[in-house]
């Protein structure tokens, strides 16, 4: 009777990883973007950086005890929120409106359905989203990027996209620059917010996210991809009017949006086949609003809408179980 046999349900064989040791190794992969934005912006990128992420973990514990429930900031997953949350703001924002931010991601993009896990939208962008509907003359004030810059006397510029769409609307035609900054778009020498501005640096970080198989490269691949793909044949429909594959590549938060928002776990499907079907819809979705929407930029509506679908990727993608017969 000593020797006992316990029964519990699958998997039976941990690999090991634990939600601690992915949300380090994501904010591990984001430094190098964090940086990038501290060089080029300075002490207002540094104070949006602080507030986002200080105000997610607050936040986070607040809404732990207001629940009753355990307290979980150790997991990281409200830093890792704070962080992006930051990386999606601009280096102007004032500090209620990152805080605010902060509020609504944690309250309610995350712990009103229940925490970690649960939501099904990434927080992050829902703060985004919510911040730039209500304050859009805050949340598109850009500052130009002055290396080692404190913040005092800062230009405003506009980003990229924006130049492209009000070129666009005003006279039918890309602005002459659309096509000649690339070098400094790669480097992150643009407007922009502090997660936009190097495309290097998100690419190391993507890089090693997967190489630490944290992530997988099917949403990231099909979401650019999917962007390339479409953007080039506008492009090639009409040189004049359409920028080019690598300007879309290059400018806005295509990068940050696929390698670090997109491939949330919780938020997006869980079999390959969905993965790639979830790229494609991001990165139609985001050109599509590039081109023809009212915003220049497209990639945080474009994961939110594939998130509210994510459901029905994955009832559509369920494998079948080996000797179920189907139902006729």
């Amino acid at each position: 009777m000593d020797n006992q046999l316990y029964l519990s349900s699958s998997p039976h064989i941990h690999s090991g990883e634990t939600t601690e040791r992915i949300m380090r190794l994501v904010i591990y992969a984001l430094l190098p973007a964090v940086l990038v934005s501290l060089y080029f912006f300075g002490l207002p990128a540094l104070k949006v950086l602080l507030i986002c992420t200080l105000g997610c973990v607050v936040c986070e514990a607040l809404a732990n005890k207001l629940l009753k429930q355990e307290l979980t900031i150790k997991d990281g997953s409200g830093a890792l929120t704070g962080i992006l949350l930051a990386l999606n703001l601009p280096a102007s924002s004032p500090w209620w409106l990152a805080l605010l931010g902060s509020a609504i991601a944690i309250f309610i993009g995350k712990m009103i359905y229940g925490g970690l896990g649960y939501n099904p939208f990434n927080p992050a962008l829902v703060a985004r989203v919510v911040l730039l509907i209500s304050f859009p003359v805050q949340m598109t004030r850009w500052t130009a990027p002055a290396p080692l810059t404190t913040g005092i006397d800062a230009v405003t510029a506009a980003t990229p996209l924006g130049e492209m769409k009000m070129a666009v609307m005003l006279t039918g035609k890309l602005p002459e620059t659309a096509n000649s900054g690339l070098l400094d778009y790669f480097t992150g020498n643009m407007g922009g917010c502090l997660g936009e501005v190097s495309s290097i640096a998100l690419l190391l970080g993507g890089l090693l996210l997967i190489y630490k198989k944290v992530i997988t490269w099917h949403i990231p691949v099909s979401f650019i991809g999917t962007t390339l793909l479409v953007s080039t044949i506008f492009w090639l429909a009409d040189p004049g009017k359409y920028a080019n594959p690598l300007f879309h590549l290059l400018t806005g938060g295509l990068l940050l949006g696929a390698f670090f928002m997109a491939t949330d776990m919780v938020t997006s499907p869980i079999t390959y086949k969905g993965m790639l079907i979830f790229g494609c819809g991001c990165g139609l979705l985001t050109i599509l609003i590039r081109l023809f929407g009212g915003y220049p930029e497209g990639v945080s509506f474009a994961i939110l809408l594939m998130n509210a679908v994510t459901p029905l990727i994955d009832r559509s993608c369920r494998p079948k179980i080996y000797g179920l017969a189907e139902k006729a």
